[in-house]
């Protein structure tokens, strides 16, 4: 690997690291005080890579998770996406720390009142389904949903729309979430429901590109190891044990609704790869309902549901980096930074350059040796948190600004080769040069954080983990790439 990639990537790997140390991979659950009232928009992760399923390396793969948490028997309502939400992947092609590329995604619910005899009436019923859920027929609530394209600012820009190859029209429909085996196919086959979810992975025609996409909408079993409840309880784990000492964690059986885009690399870097220009991208994910929300004291009696929205988009969930608001940003200012844009992240420059994180860990473990690095202002994480790294992912006359950040010029490495500590482990298609779903950020970024990149740090050669590790056979090599959901039922009768 080239010495300086490796250098100054593994430099930008340890920026990453205090903007998420201890928290293992889940980036952004329940993460501000205000987003914690309003599940169905809160970001969760978002990963951002070229695409490793064989034949399809000239594609870049975009996944923003919402919804964090799922319990796989959530019924009978199960987690549907919010209809009054609007849904945005964003990209920064020039490194100006705005977006110049945006993917809109809006729902809809398809409402059929499903309705059975009982003695003289007909009643309607209370379940989501009433047979077979993969016969459209028997289903009470369905959701599609659109894509729009904005090219320039998201608000002002101008806005296509994409179109579905196989229908002809622009709409994409959500497979049900994963409700049980009975209710799909009846035949208490777990491989049932993702044949029926894959029926729901849609080849995408995106205006402006030379070639179609694919997009797929749903639930998707969480692909995070990390013991959440132990790291929350002032990290009552063993960060200087051994890798998955401690199992698979707390979110094993636990869903989320995956966005999954994949594009052309050509559509989201411009002319940047025909034209010797730069192939970084830089990208970030948001969520934005009404301003205005105004209970209804009369659900569907005037034919408004439970709330009638109104006034302009206000965002209140954004997710680049991976952990950034989790565990860097001061607890004060957790909402605003949901609020605010790249481009205004200079308010947030003091939590980067002095972390708060490291200085807890050395208090928690000083007795075990723990201590973290004292070298402020930290200007190396200033680097992967606001920049990205030269000579890895640093685009040319960068902006200071929190993104993910993906150099599209870098190979791919197969799913079977892929090393989960990314460019720390010698593998530079991973973390932080953009972000797979095998990445394990939190051990890479522990070792990091607590002196791995400095001369003098007592700590720069422990081996610092979290404890737990994802297993790569868990996940899928081909898109969507994240597993089939946990079943509600998955056992029957």
């Amino acid at each position: 690997m080239n010495t300086v990639i490796k250098t100054s990537a593994v430099a930008a790997l340890g920026a990453a690291t205090l903007l998420s140390t201890g928290i293992a991979q889940a980036s952004s659950h329940r993460e501000a005080p205000f987003i914690t009232e309003m599940p169905k928009v809160d970001a969760t992760d978002f990963y951002m890579f070229r695409s490793y399923e064989s034949g399809r390396s000239n594609y870049v793969t975009l996944i923003a998770n919402y919804l964090p948490l799922q319990d796989a028997y959530g019924g009978p309502n199960y987690f549907d996406m919010d209809d009054d939400a609007l849904y945005e992947i964003h990209i920064d092609n020039n490194g100006d720390a705005k977006e110049d590329l945006t993917f809109q995604f809006r729902f809809e619910d398809q409402l059929t009142d499903k309705q059975i005899p009982v003695g003289s009436e007909m009643v309607s019923v209370p379940l989501k389904n009433i047979g077979d859920a993969t016969d459209d027929a028997n289903v009470q609530v369905r959701q599609r949903y659109t894509v729009k394209v904005v090219s320039g600012d998201r608000r002002k820009g101008t806005v296509q729309t994409a179109t579905n190859v196989d229908s002809g029209t622009e709409y994409f429909f959500k497979p049900l979430d994963n409700i049980g085996e009975k209710s799909f196919g009846g035949n208490m086959d777990p491989a049932a429901y993702g044949t029926y979810a894959d029926q729901h992975i849609y080849t995408i025609n995106l205006p402006g590109c030379s070639a179609n996409g694919r997009v797929f909408v749903g639930q998707r079993k969480e692909a995070f190891a990390v013991n959440l409840g132990e790291i929350f309880d002032l990290v009552n784990t063993n960060p200087l044990g051994a890798r998955d000492a401690e199992g698979p964690g707390d979110l094993v059986d636990k869903n989320v609704t995956s966005f999954a885009l994949e594009v052309p690399t050509s559509c989201l870097t411009g002319s940047a790869m025909t034209a010797g220009g730069d192939p970084v991208i830089g990208a970030w994910t948001s969520a934005s309902v009404r301003q205005a929300r105004v209970i209804n004291r009369a659900p569907s009696a005037n034919g408004k549901g439970a709330t009638i929205e109104g006034g302009a988009w206000a965002q209140v969930s954004r997710l680049g980096m991976p952990l950034v608001n989790e565990v860097v940003i001061g607890l004060k200012d957790k909402d605003r930074f949901n609020a605010s844009e790249p481009m205004n992240d200079g308010q947030f420059l003091t939590y980067v350059t002095n972390p708060t994180l490291p200085e807890l860990l050395e208090i928690l473990f000083s007795s075990a040796g723990a201590e973290a690095p004292n070298n402020f202002p930290r200007t190396d994480l200033v680097s992967a948190f606001l920049t990205g790294i030269d000579g890895l992912n640093k685009p040319e006359g960068v902006t200071a600004s929190e993104m993910l950040r993906l150099n599209t010029a870098i190979a791919v490495t197969a799913a079977g080769s892929q090393n989960d500590l990314g460019v720390l482990g010698g593998d530079t298609a991973g973390f932080p040069n953009g972000r797979r779903p095998v990445d394990d950020v939190v051990d890479a970024e522990l070792r990091v954080a607590m002196g791995a990149l400095t001369t003098d740090a007592p700590n720069k050669d422990v081996p610092f983990t979290d404890g737990v590790q994802l297993d790569p056979n868990t996940l899928r090599t081909t898109f969507p790439y994240l597993a089939t959901p946990v079943a509600g039922s998955p056992n029957g009768l």
